[in-house]
């Protein structure tokens, strides 16, 4: 969100930033919290999660190095609109909704610049809700796996043999199916031999061969 700010830019958004930590599993705030902090990733991962009434959960998505989340509080103090909590132990940047919105009064450019960043996240979320409703549920765990094969690579991971920390629950979830048919489906992967499933855990031999399940 704040890569094509200049570096005075960049210096005020630091000014107004705090160090945060989070433990493994550890709530950063709830669906209907009173929203005025976003957050900046450091290290670590997180996930939003939303619950249905009769309690049901699907992730809405996940969250690494580099990624900010709760942003909406930049701009106004609506209620949160999910629960995000974290994976792994987590550092992170806290930024104030307040201080912001001070600081985009004193620079309007940076105001334009955040609302134009906003604008494409929430035109590639469309687009990927618009995808997902034409594929199978196959296409999309397929996808989802894809997807973190992507941020564990550019994170540092080895391309080749990548290992992604998930549950067979967080990949439902994330694909919005149900667990035992992402399970069936993980399974024949396992069996392919595309990649291979530990506790909490699985690895991609074969990140290639994971694309041609993606349609």
């Amino acid at each position: 969100m704040f890569a094509s700010l200049g570096p005075d830019d960049l210096a005020l958004v630091a000014e107004v930033s705090h160090p945060r930590r989070f433990g493994a599993g550890e709530v950063v705030f709830r669906e209907g919290d009173e929203s005025n902090t976003c957050y900046v990733v450091r290290t670590g991962h997180a996930r939003a999660v939303r619950e249905h009434a009769d309690g049901r959960q699907i992730a809405l998505a996940t969250f690494g190095p580099g990624d900010i989340f709760g942003e909406l509080a930049m701009f106004d103090d609506e209620r949160r609109s999910a629960t995000v909590e974290t994976i792994d132990a987590m550092e992170a940047l806290a930024i104030l909704g307040p201080d912001m919105r001070r600081v985009m009064l004193r620079r309007p450019q940076l105001a334009v610049a955040l609302a134009s960043s906003l604008a494409r996240r929430l035109r590639a979320t469309n687009e990927r809700l618009a995808s997902q409703s034409f594929q199978t549920v196959q296409s999309r765990v397929a996808g989802v796996i894809q997807q973190l094969v992507e941020q564990a690579v550019t994170e540092g991971a080895s391309p080749e043999e990548v290992q992604i920390t998930a549950t067979q629950a967080d990949l439902a979830m994330l694909a919005g199916s149900s667990r035992e048919s992402a399970s069936r489906f993980l399974a024949t992967l396992e069996r392919a031999g595309v990649i291979s499933q530990g506790r909490g855990r699985l690895v991609v031999h074969d990140p290639d061969a994971l694309r041609n399940y993606v349609y």
